[in-house]
């Protein structure tokens, strides 16, 4: 260890004082200044301030987490969950407000969101990268149990939607034209990959957080 890292680290650790993830910081900015060092081919006494010049001083990185700890896991895995239910409620109101109701505005709307599945996926996976992100940007190092329990618990109304296609406890023709052999296996693919879109994009976001 170079006598800029050690110093800088040092000072990072009284900086952070109290807080619940220090040990998981101080690893993750340990792991960013040996990326810095080896970028810049730098280890001498001048490195303290490359790294400051990089990665900010030690004061800077405290308040920055002092902040982000006021956003609560739980309050992130909640929103979340919460809006993965509304994209569910909010198909549910317009499936059955298409094979109910007669009003024009409806049907328009429902024969454009038919017309486009492959859309209708593409903003999904939006959607999970975008939690992954979030997440990553939110609580850095820390972040990845928070977007397993997120996804554990927001995933469970696709299971449920699954299981009733696939068992047929649903009318199928309310759902036509979606309902059919393509859009169920890119839906039953697009389920498996989900997870991985999420690491990724919390790969992103904590990137994004230094």
């Amino acid at each position: 260890m170079t006598t800029g890292e050690e110093r800088f680290l040092q000072e990072l650790d009284r900086a952070l004082a109290e807080h619940p993830e220090k040990e998981q910081i101080i690893a993750e900015y340990r792991s960013h200044i040996y990326e810095v060092l080896r970028e810049e081919l730098k280890a001498d006494n001048d490195s303290y301030e490359l790294i400051v010049n990089r990665l900010g001083s030690p004061k800077e990185i405290a308040s920055l987490w002092a902040e982000e700890a006021k956003v609560t896991p739980r309050r992130m895995q909640i929103l979340f969950v919460v809006l993965n239910i509304l994209i569910f409620l909010g198909g549910i109101a317009l499936t059955v407000a298409y094979n109910v109701f007669q009003f024009e505005w409806i049907e328009i709307l429902w024969e454009r969101v038919t017309a486009v599945p492959s859309i209708i996926i593409m903003v999904y996976m939006i959607f999970w990268g975008l939690l992954g992100y979030e997440i990553g940007k939110e609580f850095g190092s820390g972040g990845l149990k928070i977007v397993r329990r997120t996804f554990t618990y927001a995933i469970i109304p696709n299971l449920v939607l699954m299981y009733l296609i696939v068992f047929k406890l649903i009318p199928h023709e309310w759902f036509q034209p979606l309902l059919n052999g393509p859009f169920i296996l890119a839906c039953i693919l697009l389920t498996l990959v989900l997870y991985p879109i999420s690491w990724i994009g919390y790969r992103w976001g904590r990137k994004a957080s230094l």
